[in-house]
């Protein structure tokens, strides 16, 4: 579903809702109150991530009293599932492999499923979990063009229609540090927020390079985060943790970016090693973002906001004296406490928690700084989200998960994109 809107995705679900019943065990002994009976969970994206998840969502399961089976992972390559298969000590008929494999997951009897894929991929992944009735984890960022962050935010209509939960890795949202400056700023304590700085300047994590014997699909994949394609570049797949701190703390999103960057070091991929972008929130708000990814040189990632009554540095709050209530958290590890928040919002009662929106919003925020940079033009925020007319409004990254499935994947050129000359950077 490539051309769609919210409210399509919305009278679909009329149609399904009243046949999907949120798993509710309100009359089953509960524990925190949250119910004890065993937990069935599947993952899709058997790397490092999606193992980490998988392991702190058992964790979460483990501080909640509550037991838990994994069903079914899955992942394009066997040697992925293989590495699951072993680290959880699963039989091998749990472990499925190939680009349409998450099907096998999606088509199980988990309860809940750990999405943890290329970010390319997730917007497919969450529209094949919320289909089948799934609690959802899904990794941020969730998108890595404009068409596939709305397409989350649909998703997120359709689960609120169905009762179910949707919960994303913007990790900060559940560290009592975060929780606590935030509701000071709420409380008053640097009066309005009118700008900041957010940077996460560090290393290139990894890089993979391609092997003789390797397809377009097999090397991109395997490289996928050095590919704006598949990764949405470091400024969406790694810098949207601040920028989502920052739609957090100043209540809403953007109006406009602006934006700059290049590329010095980087041997693979596509990708620029840099970025700075001055983002607009509106009434005098501007964000100044950086981002890196260049060995050797100086590593900050951190967080600071000026407010008409003080400042924010980290979660040192200088300004008015207010009073909050302390943050108690079941667990002191923010990934680890996203997935006590995911099973006690499915497992409890009141409304389903429903992260879709929020982390799609941030995600469109980075995708709009890096529109931006590569371009060199200015992107507002409706360019994004509404305007029809906009070269960047159907922006859709090509090769698509589609392609991978198909085995029609042919790869970009391992080039940046050049300000000034791009104007949609590869739109398929």
């Amino acid at each position: 579903m490539n051309n769609f809107t919210r409210r399509d995705f919305v009278k679909a679900a009329a149609v399904s809702a009243a046949a999907v019943s949120t798993f509710n065990i309100l009359g089953a002994q509960t524990v925190n109150g949250v119910g004890t009976q065993k937990i069935k969970v599947g993952l899709i994206g058997c790397g490092g991530r999606g193992k980490g998840a998988l392991g702190q969502f058992i964790q979460a399961c483990k501080i909640l009293g509550i037991d838990v089976e994994v069903v079914a992972v899955a992942d394009a390559f066997p040697d992925r599932v293989d590495g699951a298969l072993s680290k959880f000590k699963l039989d091998a008929s749990k472990g499925h492999s190939g680009f349409e494999a998450y099907r096998k997951v999606t088509e199980s009897d988990a309860e809940f499923v750990i999405m943890a894929t290329p970010p390319n991929f997730r917007p497919q992944h969450l529209e094949a979990c919320v289909e089948a009735g799934k609690h959802s984890f899904i990794e941020k960022p969730v998108a890595v063009d404009p068409v596939g962050a709305r397409k989350v935010m649909a998703l997120g209509e359709v689960a609120k229609a169905k009762g179910l939960t949707i919960v994303a890795g913007t990790q900060r949202r559940y560290d009592a540090s975060y929780q606590k400056t935030k509701a000071k700023i709420e409380a008053g304590a640097i009066g309005e927020v009118v700008g900041g700085v957010i940077s996460w300047n560090g290393q290139v994590p990894w890089i993979s390079s391609r092997k003789p014997d390797q397809s377009d699909a097999h090397y991109m994949t395997r490289n996928w985060l050095n590919f704006t394609e598949l990764s949405g570049d470091h400024i969406v797949e790694q810098h949207v943790h601040q920028l989502d701190v920052a739609n957090w703390y100043i209540g809403r999103t953007p109006v406009s970016f602006i934006g700059m960057g290049g590329r010095a070091r980087r041997e693979t991929g596509n990708q620029f090693d840099f970025f700075s972008v001055d983002i607009d929130y509106g009434d005098g708000v501007h964000i100044s973002s950086q981002c890196r990814q260049i060995a050797g040189c100086y590593n900050r990632i951190s967080e600071s906001f000026r407010g008409t009554e003080g400042q924010i540095i980290g979660s040192k709050v200088k300004g008015n004296a207010v009073s909050v209530a302390d943050i108690k958290l079941e667990s002191g590890v923010s990934q680890i406490q996203e997935h006590v928040e995911l099973i006690k919002s499915a497992r409890g009662s009141g409304t389903p928690l429903n992260c879709a929106q929020t982390v799609a919003e941030s995600t469109l925020c980075a995708i709009g700084g890096r529109i931006s940079a590569y371009t060199g033009q200015l992107v507002r925020w409706v360019d994004l989200v509404a305007n029809q007319k906009s070269p960047y409004y159907a922006m859709q990254l090509a090769p698509s998960p589609i392609d991978f499935e198909r085995g029609t994947v042919v790869m970009p050129a391992e080039v940046p994109a050049i300000p000034g000359k791009e104007v949609k950077f590869r739109n398929r």
